[in-house]
């Protein structure tokens, strides 16, 4: 058998005419030609059938059973032919979120690979992640200042669909009374109804206490529950000034001993854009971002509003101009800006307010032929 070529002798699967050829080996071979002129008889219904075949036939008589019988093509002979694979060739789709990975569907193997045998990095310094014990968590936790508040969550459900009515009762026996579901503080005794096709995402209050010089035992034992009911994991909430929580996730498993972060245990989701996991939190997977670009949106600055400084505004017609140019009358008397000034020139507040909107801030305007009004309400 030849080790430096493929020959093929006289083929004549389907429209090929006695075709007789010498393919190398060991390299990359591109069939071309017209349609119709044989490439994939050759190729496949040629090539690939007869290295099949042979390859069943080697194979015991058991596993033929399991095995599709592939018939012999019209050829002389074959020579130098390996167990031949077939890729089948694919359309590439035009989801934004396709790589090659994607493509070739080596990205769920990918994806289980790395989260079995992967090892987490921390993402500041740069150093393995390594286990973090209760008493190092609880000494983290005790270098907060005197008097904040805490509250220890573990966290027993995570992105899961259902009802989950076994845990809420589970909960009850074991004697907690608050969880917070899907970011929101419930009484177990008062918790509503989940939705059984969406994800849900529970955490029970361990404890809830203010950090004193006093509270290490109290601490120590609310950690080790916690960690015990989160399998590993708990989070410590500290209330901001915007009424919201600041939360900072702690592991037993996996933490920085140097920066203190920890990381959750890692799952072949955590390694898909496809999930809220694994996603960019900026782009969610996309690897674009829509923005808008503020010189393209006053692309002349030394205009005044009232000669269209806003350049999407200078379209859509007559009626649709005036209708803009009155909105902007009324917000820009609420601002105390004068329509006739030039944008670079108008307040920096105003012009944030007309690229980014007034955030917190709510007013009520409107406007009339000729005129407009404004009137301001706290929100």
């Amino acid at each position: 058998m030849s080790k430096d070529f493929i020959t093929v002798a006289g083929a004549r699967e389907h429209n090929l005419k006695n075709i007789t050829v010498n393919i190398p080996r060991n390299s990359l071979t591109v069939i071309t030609g017209l349609s119709g002129s044989g490439k994939s008889s050759l190729a496949f219904d040629t090539l690939y059938a007869e290295g099949q075949r042979k390859y069943v036939e080697s194979l015991s008589a058991y596993a033929r059973q399991f095995l599709e019988q592939m018939q012999k093509p019209d050829v002389d002979y074959i020579e130098g032919l390996s167990p031949a694979i077939a890729i089948e060739q694919r359309t590439a789709g035009a989801n934004p979120r396709s790589i090659v990975a994607t493509t070739t569907e080596i990205h769920d193997y990918l994806r289980l690979l790395f989260a079995s045998v992967g090892r987490v990095h921390c993402y500041q310094c740069g150093k393995p992640i390594v286990q973090q014990s209760a008493e190092e968590i609880v000494e983290q936790m005790l270098k907060l200042p005197v008097l904040t508040k805490l509250m220890l969550l573990a966290p027993v459900v995570k992105g899961r669909k259902g009802q989950h009515e076994e845990i809420f009762q589970s909960l009850r026996k074991q004697g907690f009374v608050r969880v917070r579901v899907n970011g929101e503080l419930h009484d177990l005794d008062d918790v509503p109804d989940l939705e059984k096709n969406r994800k849900h995402t529970i955490e029970v209050v361990v404890d809830r206490l203010m950090i004193t010089n006093k509270i290490r035992t109290r601490l120590t034992d609310s950690v080790e529950l916690a960690l015990k009911q989160g399998e590993g994991l708990l989070l410590a909430a500290v209330p901001e000034a915007t009424d919201e929580w600041k939360e900072k996730l702690f592991s037993e498993k996996n933490a920085c001993p140097d920066c203190g972060i920890s990381f959750d245990t890692l799952t072949p989701r955590h390694f898909s854009f496809n999930s809220p996991y694994g996603a960019c939190p900026t782009c969610l997977g996309l690897g674009t971002m829509m923005v808008f670009d503020e010189d393209l949106v006053v692309p002349d600055k030394k205009l005044s509003l009232e000669d269209g400084a806003i350049h999407p505004w200078k379209r859509g017609g007559r009626r649709m101009i005036i209708y803009f140019k009155n909105l902007l009358r009324a917000v820009a008397r609420h601002y105390g800006a004068a329509m006739e000034t030039p944008w670079e020139d108008l307040p920096e507040a105003f012009r944030k307010a007309l690229l980014n909107g007034s955030g917190d801030e709510t007013m009520t305007f409107g406007f009339w032929r000729g005129g407009s009004y404004h009137k301001y309400t706290k929100p």
